[in-house]
């Protein structure tokens, strides 16, 4: 699509110029690990950074995205204290404790911006740069966030929709596992905005078993659903059961990837998934904190830095498949 490829080439000139520039599991219920190179890997201070995301356990997802945050890391001398709580209140006080540490830099996803906007917003008065990854795209500006990496999820959903009509699908069945979550809610839209015979089912992402009896129940009482379309690759791989245990024809689409998805597509389990690169997202996030710190550079003039999306199917897993087995992609 003209649109996909307009992200393609802004998220590799943006590779670029970084480059140039500065030339493990899901962190579960406010988990903490802390990385850090020797100082000859940067020749530049040590800076201490807070990366606080939303991430639930045991989703593969947040994988990525902290590998590639601890790439920055080792890159640039960076100390990373990495966090993640699903709870919005409780995440906004991960960032109230970077603040009381003093922290050099905070990263943050911004998925419940209206939880935390108050904290976020201290921190910057604060004069601790932040900046936003993943979910809040509509939200980071007006926290005075520095830039924003990932994926406008509206815009990410409409290319799924059109992907489904181009498919010849009938009806889609957009499977939502956290309700309160900005950008999953705008995914299911953005698709039903292309795609209007979609219709959503809310779930809950930390039990699995319950998503697949959920999914099946609806298979079972819609035979006319011929897709499931889920936000995360865990997802997509319970649906798999899903569909069998329905004995249902429905296909599965997905957002998102990791290696194991990247093997579904391969053979054929699950059709296409649209993949942010989470773990671009995770090193911009990172490596922007220490550009602002040691250059004064700035990334993006003001809109958000765009790492997706784009389409992972038959026709090009191949390629991403030898990235994919080293938590790249």
């Amino acid at each position: 699509m003209a649109r996909t490829s307009k992200f393609a080439v802004l998220v590799t000139s943006t590779v670029a110029a970084l480059s140039l520039a500065a030339c493990s599991s899901s962190g579960g219920k406010q988990s903490t690990s802390e990385s850090a190179a020797p100082a000859s890997a940067s020749g530049t201070p040590t800076m201490t950074v807070a990366f606080i995301t939303h991430a639930a356990p045991g989703d593969t997802f947040w994988d990525l995205v902290r590998k590639g945050a601890e790439a920055a890391a080792a890159k640039s001398n960076i100390e990373l204290q990495y966090q993640s709580d699903p709870d919005g209140a409780n995440q906004a006080n991960l960032v109230q404790s970077a603040i009381d540490k003093k922290v050099d830099g905070i990263a943050v996803t911004l998925a419940k911006p209206d939880a935390m906007k108050a904290n976020v917003e201290k921190a910057v008065k604060a004069s601790i740069p932040v900046t936003a990854l993943n979910g809040g795209i509509d939200s980071w500006k007006s926290m005075g966030v520095l830039s924003y990496f990932g994926q406008d999820e509206k815009i990410a959903g409409e290319a799924a929709g059109e992907r489904l009509k181009a498919d010849g699908a009938k009806k889609a069945l957009c499977v939502i596992q956290e309700q309160g979550h900005v950008g999953l809610e705008a995914r299911c839209d953005g698709t039903k905005s292309a795609f209007p015979d979609t219709e959503k089912i809310y779930v809950t992402g930390t039990d699995m078993p319950s998503v697949q009896s959920a999914i099946t129940s609806k298979l079972q009482q819609d035979s006319s659903i011929d897709r499931v379309l889920t936000l995360g690759a865990p997802f997509a791989l319970t649906a798999v059961k899903s569909v069998k245990d329905a004995n249902s024809s429905a296909k599965v689409v997905t957002f998102d990837t990791n290696e194991e998805l990247v093997g579904a597509i391969k053979n054929g389990q699950v059709e296409w998934a649209v993949d942010q690169q989470p773990y671009l997202q995770g090193y911009l996030a990172v490596d922007s904190l220490w550009l602002y710190k040691n250059n004064g550079n700035t990334i993006g003039g003001g809109q958000a830095t765009l790492t997706g999306p784009a389409f992972i199917d038959k026709t090009n897993v191949a390629a991403v498949e030898q990235f994919a087995a080293k938590g790249t992609r």
